[in-house]
């Protein structure tokens, strides 16, 4: 598995996976506060991270695994790729995009992580964090993404949830079919169905993506 790959996991998962309890709260600046209060404040998240945070839906309407068609020509190689995070919120929950998206058995499997394949597609998944891996020098739309994943897209439709799809692209909101949301290098894009959350504008990709 590419330490790259397993650098993004850490990344995003403190953020918007791990329990609120987890994440340690930013550190104040002025005059120096009171033991008491020092500890009440670093007891207590950044209220922007709260207003993000959401668990991870349970069963398989907020888990669905990989189980379309590979896009694109299959390679034996994952070769030069690049990076766009994408994240799905529905019915207030994380769902998870699973890893396997757009690679063809024997899998191997470290950790939870695909470690190689039989072969891999023009964008890929290689563990459940969103981070969407696009063979350099294809510009493919995130419809071709859900279609790999064997996931229906449309405005009105998101996996198995029924409502008005909400979509943004760097934190700034979508006007035209989720589908056709360009899978670009870096761009952060966030989809929601239910009550809104506030969506990320960016993404901390891993080297060399």
């Amino acid at each position: 598995m590419p330490s790259w790959a397993r650098g993004a996991v850490r990344r995003r998962l403190w953020t918007t996976l791990l329990p609120v309890a987890l994440i340690a709260s930013a550190c104040g600046a002025g005059r120096r506060a009171s033991p008491e209060a020092s500890s009440t404040s670093q007891s207590q998240p950044p209220a922007a991270l709260l207003a993000e945070a959401r668990p991870i839906g349970r069963g398989a309407a907020f888990q669905p695994p990989a189980r379309g068609p590979v896009d694109g020509r299959c390679g034996k190689s994952l070769g030069p790729r690049f990076g766009v995070h994408v994240e799905v919120f529905a019915a207030n929950r994380v769902v998870l995009i699973p890893a396997g998206i757009g690679t063809r058995p024997p899998r191997s499997y470290s950790s939870g992580r695909i470690a190689g394949a039989g072969c891999f597609g023009a964008l890929v998944t290689l563990d459940p964090t969103g981070l969407v891996l696009v063979r350099s020098g294809e510009h493919p739309q995130l419809a071709e993404l859900f279609r790999s994943w064997g996931q229906p897209l449309t405005v009105r439709r998101l996996l198995s949830f029924e409502n008005a799809v909400s979509a943004f692209v760097d934190g700034r909101p979508w006007s035209g079919p989720p589908g056709r949301i360009p899978l670009r290098r870096h761009a952060e894009i966030v989809l929601e169905v239910g009550p809104h959350v506030p969506p990320h504008a960016s993404y901390t990709f891993p080297p060399g993506l």
